[in-house]
């Protein structure tokens, strides 16, 4: 199964041993010094103040603007083998619900939303719904992993992604992107903006298109594109300098997936007998307003932020049509179909005081301040419709349907703060303190729509760490950190009372690493362990309720006793020479449930690991550039078995994938040809196990297979800012 892997692995250690014959002359390769093939310091942007990594006394994975474009092609679902210790779980078009260290959410049926991983986009809180997050004139994407609740409060119990597009530049720029592929895939993008030379006024506009027919076949309706990808994003930011020194930034956003929903095959095929495709759209609109001034070494910053999601989620709930099940069982008419409608809008403000910069050596004592005010407004409209056949040993449900509608309102309120100090020796101490109240209000129309109680949770997130430099630019570090997640609600009329709530889950994490640069700055090293205990877990599990109906699930979260997470990571960048670079992550993980305090519907769970934690992911990169402009860049990543659902013991297969991209640039343009799952492997990203096929609805594994190899060709013409030059390898620095 790691066939692949090997390969990859073996040409990874032939190649750079045979560079010197092939492709370097000696007297090229004896005049470079360490200056030239020293790697650039990675500096972290998704925290509250911009941090070097190697500072940064956690574990995180920088993928900057030069990796994202040569690993990815569209959407950040492209480069996540890259990142250790994060999966996600399929079931949409895109992913959505992100699990870090094996903590996360797993999908959102039913219920309020309540995300375990923080996801940004430009400082804009989209967690739980990171559809938006696509590639094009994105500058950086930065994965904490562990507790992030003093920073960024009760979204990020396991850690945050945070993703940031392209700013404004210093200079005119126009670019323009075009892609072709396979499976009729085809997009095209334009990039134009310009700035003082000074860089403190500016603005960038962009925009791109993308389609792609989705890798399925509808055997029924005779079509490619029933599970296909339409895909639009509008972006502006718009950057200026007032008077007295008080710089703003504004951030406009449009981003329209109205992406097909079509993925899943009776008989575990790419095949599909739907005579109902399903869609998975989500609108997105988001705007952000960030105000910055500084004055007698203290900065005040204040960001305001807005956002309308909606989105539409349906699904043929019996994945095939009457003739299909008339021909294969003998029982028709047969048919199901569920549709889900919801809006959010989110309005946040943060205001945050402190210290002017962490670059300032002059001042070893760094320290914020702020205020977070939130409130999150979400409406959600289920509907259910039914025609099943009456005969048969078990019967159907006639024909029929349902509806079910809810509104949830949450307000935040919290105070948060942090102190940064460093000492002459090299060391250095952190501090952070966040208490945070979220009140919470939610009704729908189950059991006669009585409203649930008010909601009302007082958390509490704090991390203390201590760091040694033992170099220049080698560091260890040690830290410990709380995080929280809040209550929720629980709906549909299969509930029992004591089922309709669930309470807080609380999270502690020790970490322990090292990080820095070896080998005169050419080998980057970040390794960490870790050990997270989970209080009073919050376990999400279904329930087949009446097993002749496929739709008739009822999905809730409840609260387990405990659990541990425990593990090893390891990101890794080797500059070779200035032609060759290798990259090189990997993370161990032990996710599992602990067997006290299991609620009794849960009671086989106790040691179980829990779902989407595989016990091992691994990736391998190798990049060469050519002073001629030729570049190639491959990508291999492994990722071991997993429990796809805590109501189930049905576990994925390990397997393994491998990238490819070939190029040239010259000048102001550049082409590529890339490939995506080279091997062709077959894997699933996700799997039920229940009752679909008449007339006597045994339980079955169903797999939601992953996308097969795809071949494409994407050129780009760039004017005015000259294109970056073509450095090996993935991470690297980027400007703020």
């Amino acid at each position: 199964m790691l066939k692949p892997l090997r390969q990859l692995l073996l040409f990874i250690l032939i190649m750079p041993a045979t560079r010197a014959g092939a492709l370097d002359t000696p007297d090229a390769r004896d005049a470079t010094g360490p200056a030239e093939t020293a790697l650039d310091e990675i500096l972290v942007t998704g925290t509250l103040r911009p941090t070097a990594s190697v500072r940064l006394p956690e574990s995180v994975t920088v993928l900057d603007e030069q990796t994202l474009r040569s690993a990815g092609v569209q959407h950040f679902e492209d480069v996540l083998g890259l990142i250790p210790d994060l999966n996600w779980a399929s079931g949409t078009s895109r992913p959505r619900f992100f699990q870090l260290r094996g903590v996360g959410e797993v999908e959102q049926y039913q219920g309020a939303p309540n995300p375990s991983v923080g996801f940004l986009i430009d400082g804009i809180d989209f967690s739980g719904a990171g559809m938006p997050a696509t590639l094009f004139d994105t500058e950086q994407i930065d994965v904490l992993r562990g507790p992030q609740g003093t920073t960024h409060g009760a979204n990020a119990l396991a850690g945050l992604i945070s993703v940031r597009t392209a700013n404004p530049g210093d200079r005119f720029e126009l670019r323009s992107e075009v892609t072709g592929a396979t499976y009729n895939t085809r997009s095209a993008g334009l990039v134009v903006g310009n700035g003082t030379d000074d860089g403190a006024s500016g603005w960038r506009l962009v925009g791109q298109k993308y389609r792609s027919d989705g890798f399925r076949h509808n055997a029924y309706l005779n079509s490619d594109s029933t599970n296909g990808l339409n895909e639009e994003t509008l972006r502006g930011k718009l950057r200026w300098t007032l008077a007295n020194g008080l710089s703003a930034d504004l951030v406009l956003m449009h981003v329209n997936l109205n992406n097909g929903y079509d993925a899943w095959s009776v008989d575990n095929t790419r095949t599909t007998y739907t005579n109902q495709p399903g869609r998975d759209a989500q609108v997105s609109d988001a705007t952000s307003l960030r105000l910055e001034a500084a004055d007698r070494g203290v900065r005040f910053t204040s960001v305001t932020s807005a956002v309308r999601l909606r989105s539409t989620y349906s699904f043929d709930g019996d994945w095939g049509n009457d003739a299909y099940w008339l021909a294969t069982t003998g029982y028709a008419p047969y048919d199901y179909f569920q549709s889900d409608t919801r809006e959010r809008r989110t309005l946040t403000e943060d205001l945050r005081i402190g210290s002017v910069s962490p670059d300032d050596s002059t001042d070893p004592l760094r320290w914020i301040a702020g205020l977070y005010l939130s409130r999150l407004r979400e409406a959600d409209s289920q509907a259910f419709t039914w025609q099943a056949f009456d005969a048969g040993p078990t019967g159907g449900p006639g024909t029929g349907g349902s509806a079910l509608s809810s509104e949830y309102v949450a307000r935040t309120v919290a105070l948060y703060g942090s102190v940064d100090r460093d000492f002459r020796n090299g060391s250095a101490v952190s501090a952070g303190l966040r208490v945070e109240r979220r009140t919470a209000d939610y009704s729908d129309t189950a059991d006669g729509g009585a409203p649930f109680p008010t909601e009302t949770n007082d958390m509490l997130g704090l991390n203390l760490s201590c760091s040694h430099a033992l170099g220049p630019r080698l560091r260890a570090y040690g830290t410990v950190s709380r995080g929280y997640k809040g209550g929720g609600f629980n709906v549909g009329s299969g509930l029992l009372e004591e089922q309709r709530e669930y309470q807080p889950e609380s999270l502690w994490n020790a970490e322990a690493g090292l990080k820095g640069d070896l080998a005169h700055g050419r080998l980057h090293v970040e390794s960490a362990l870790f050990y997270m205990r989970r209080h009073r877990m919050q376990v999400y599990t279904s329930q087949q309720l009446q097993q002749t109906n496929p739709l008739d699930y009822v999905f809730y979260t409840q609260n387990a006793g405990s659990g541990e997470n425990l593990g090893l990571e390891v990101d890794s960048r080797w500059r070779i020479s200035p032609r060759w670079q290798l990259s090189v992550t990997g993370s161990l993980l032990r996710a599992r449930y602990l067997a006290n305090d299991l609620p009794p519907t849960l009671p086989a769970l106790g040691g179980r690991a829990q779902p989407f934690a595989p016990g091992y992911k691994a990736s391998v990169s190798l990049d060469y550039a050519h002073p001629s402009g030729a570049f190639v860049r491959v990508d291999g990543s492994a990722i071991g078995s997993f429990y796809y659902y805590t109501s189930d013991a049905q576990s994925s297969k390990a397997y393994a994938l491998t990238n490819a991209r070939l190029g040239y640039q010259r000048g102001s343009w550049a082409v590529s040809g890339w490939i995506r799952n080279a091997f062709n492997t077959r894997y699933a990203q996700n799997g039920f196990f229940f009752g679909l096929v008449p007339p006597d609805f045994p339980n079955q594994a169903f797999l939601q297979l992953g996308d097969p190899r795809q071949i494409g060709l994407t050129a780009t013409v760039q004017l005015g800012r000259p294109p970056s030059s073509r450095p090996v390898g993935g991470e690297g620095s980027a400007s703020r």
